[in-house]
């Protein structure tokens, strides 16, 4: 295995533990929508290297797209009603 994808997808995973552990320890809702959204986003190109493009466009327009946007919109509601 190449040792440039291989330091790539340590780097990928690391952050990607890093970004899960940020968005479920945020207080701040707002800040844990934005952080899932980066989470789905660097999912979908974990699927992408692992060949799995369709999983990859599902991951991407379904995990970081409609459920962070709607995600947004609770979060934003939730805020109004303080």
């Amino acid at each position: 295995m190449n040792p440039l994808l291989l330091g790539f997808d340590l780097l990928l995973s690391t952050t990607l533990l890093g970004l899960a552990l940020a968005a479920l320890t945020s207080r701040e809702p707002r800040r844990g929508v934005i952080l899932f959204i980066a989470f789905g986003l660097l999912l979908a190109l974990v699927w992408a290297r692992l060949r799995a493009p369709d999983l990859a466009l599902a991951e991407a327009a379904i995990g970081a797209g409609l459920t962070g946007a709607l995600m947004l919109s609770a979060a934003r509601r939730a805020a109004r009603r303080r």
